[in-house]
């Protein structure tokens, strides 16, 4: 039986994790058409395991076409077509090409620049979908990347990708952020990418983070945010771009001071950008409404709820290890 990874991690609520895990598999058992929708695909392809793996490019490539029947392509094709909408990505697996609403190649080369050595790391990806940035940090060797997703459906597109591909240093728990605390002082860097907006306590949760992490880790989160310069932030009445959970959407400079007040030192913005329909959008894979259908049409500078539209902030901080 392979080692659980929870043994490298002796600060960790072990305890809790696993009771949390037989809960999960209890659920996960049972005969819910929700549960079955998701479970189904995965079992369809256990039995098969790429020969080939390339996780160092924009498009993670999980084995080729000629490794696979005509007959096995085509149910690896349908346990993948079972995931949709896919949001992150690209992938080509076994020559299967899917191209997800968001081109996150892009996300990750902007933090490339101040990526911290991951190598032989303890790291976590909090809202982890569907992996793509896990089987990114692949390439960089980490003694652990661990993904957290609370969602049924990522979780398993997850676990059927890297059944596929067999990372054994990568895991997906079915948790969310609000269980971060389970693993006090485990991570060396933490990814918090696409979260924090939707946190009725941003501050609260960027402690959580905090203390989760060993001293001199870091952090990097990337949020949505309003463009200017002043320390606010936007609270949205009903929706922000269609989203109904989406609550505090701050300024960068608004967001480094929520990283301060967290206790975090060091702290830098290092990437500002706009929003486009070209880096979110429909595809074959994605067939929902995306960023376009979320700004005014007459106005891109306005969302269609009449707010300002979204940038992408980047923000890096360092644990210090202090009490605040």
């Amino acid at each position: 039986m392979p080692r659980d990874y929870l043994d490298l991690l002796p600060s960790a609520n072990h305890q809790e994790i696993r009771a949390r895990r037989d809960h999960n598999a209890t659920l996960l058992a049972s005969k819910k058409k929700g549960i079955v929708r998701f479970r189904e695909p995965l079992e369809s392809v256990a039995h098969l395991r790429a020969r080939s793996l390339d996780v160092s490019g924009d498009v993670v490539r999980i084995g080729t076409a000629a490794e696979l029947s005509p007959t096995d392509r085509q149910t690896v094709h349908d346990a993948l077509h079972a995931f949709m909408p896919w949001r992150k990505g690209p992938f080509a697996v076994f020559g299967i090409d899917i191209d997800a609403e968001w081109r996150s190649q892009r996300k990750w080369q902007r933090l490339l620049p101040v990526l911290p050595d991951l190598a032989d790391k303890v790291v976590a990806d909090i809202g982890s979908n569907n992996g793509y940035y896990l089987f990114r940090m692949a390439h960089h060797k980490p003694r652990l990347a661990i993904g957290f997703e609370p969602y049924l459906q990522h979780y398993f597109a997850f676990q059927t990708l890297n059944s596929l591909a067999g990372l054994d240093n990568l895991h997906t728990e079915l948790l969310g952020v609000e269980q971060v605390g389970l693993y006090a002082n485990c991570f060396d860097v933490v990814f918090l990418m696409g979260i924090l907006y939707h946190r009725v306590s941003p501050i609260d949760c960027l402690r959580e983070v905090r203390q989760a992490m060993r001293p001199g880790g870091t952090l990097i989160v990337e949020s949505q945010a309003i463009p200017g310069d002043e320390p606010v932030a936007l609270f949205p009445k009903k929706t922000y771009a269609k989203v109904p959970g989406t609550y505090f959407v701050p300024t960068g400079v608004c967001l480094k001071n929520w990283m301060l007040r967290a206790g975090f030192t060091e702290v830098e913005i290092f990437c500002s950008h706009p929003m486009s329909s070209d880096e979110q959008r429909r595809t074959d894979w994605m067939t929902f409404e995306s960023y376009a259908d979320f700004i005014d049409p007459g106005d891109p500078t306005r969302t269609i709820e009449g707010y300002p539209a979204p940038l992408r902030v980047f923000v890096k901080g360092i644990n210090d290890g202090q009490r605040t």
